[in-house]
């Protein structure tokens, strides 16, 4: 390979590469640690390992062929056309022999879980069931923020002060009536990713809404720099169905925000 050339690979990896961070949510992300010669890209309190490939574009679709539940999440044996694939999802009911179709998600190789003692030659970690009756549905909103095998961590912040203070569930609950205006939330910071597209992106819990249906986790861009656990106040307005490409969208966010506290 040419200079040049390798120098165009670069360049397009990277570009590939950061936007794989930036739309990575909290339960894949952080559910992956070493292993032999993995790729180390969680924190602590690991509950498997293996080596991330790259986000499943598309949704994940086939008849259940086995499925089991352990440590709060249900593992589906995917069979669609003879192909089969592993999914990891939140707790879910499902049936063998059903049609389901599941939203994209991380592809893991070689991930190990703790709460099963088994390994999973590739597995597809999604954030649940498309909707029903639809087509595969795009990512929802990131964000849950847990590791298959260990116990939920609970997460309770107080709301914010004065009258654009609210909780992250009333955000997604009143999102409608309170789409282009002000808002101010208080929560923990569970994820962060820095530098990206020039904003740092903020995912912010505060025990509020649904994990099984996403609505517990607010993403906020802002040019201040927070860290994993401290909690923030945030200040900016409400944009909602923010769509960055490649199937991935924002059902709520907050750009250009104000953080304050944490330090």
């Amino acid at each position: 390979m040419n200079t040049r050339k390798r120098l165009k690979y670069l360049r397009t990896g990277g570009l590939v590469l950061a936007t794989s961070l930036l739309l990575w949510n909290p339960l894949q992300a952080s559910a992956f640690s070493k292993k032999g010669g993995g790729v180390a890209t969680g924190g602590s309190g690991m509950a498997g390992g293996g080596v991330a490939v790259g986000p499943s574009m598309q949704g994940i679709s086939g008849k259940v062929a086995e499925t089991m539940n352990s440590g709060g999440y249900t593992y589906v044996l995917l069979d669609k056309g003879g192909v089969t694939t592993w999914v990891a999802l939140p707790q879910t009911q499902v049936v063998v022999g059903n049609e389901i179709a599941c939203q994209p998600g991380m592809v893991m190789n070689n991930f190990t879980s703790t709460s099963l003692n088994r390994t999973f030659d590739s597995i597809v970690f999604s954030q649940g069931l498309a909707s029903p009756g639809s087509a595969v549905a795009p990512a929802p909103t990131p964000a849950v923020g847990l590791i298959p095998g260990e116990p939920v961590r609970v997460i309770k912040v107080s709301k914010a002060a004065g009258p654009d203070g609210r909780t992250i569930g009333e955000i997604y609950e009143k999102r409608d009536a309170l789409a282009n205006k002000p808002v101010v939330v208080q929560g923990k910071v569970v994820k962060v990713s820095r530098g990206i597209m020039g904003k740092n992106w903020l995912h912010l819990q505060d025990g509020t809404g649904s994990q099984a249906v996403g609505t517990n986790d607010l993403v906020v861009t802002t040019d201040s720099l927070s860290e994993v656990g401290e909690v923030v106040t945030i200040k900016g307005n409400l944009s909602l169905d923010r769509d960055f490409g490649a199937g991935y969208r924002y059902d709520v966010i907050v750009e250009g925000a104000e953080v304050t506290g944490g330090k």
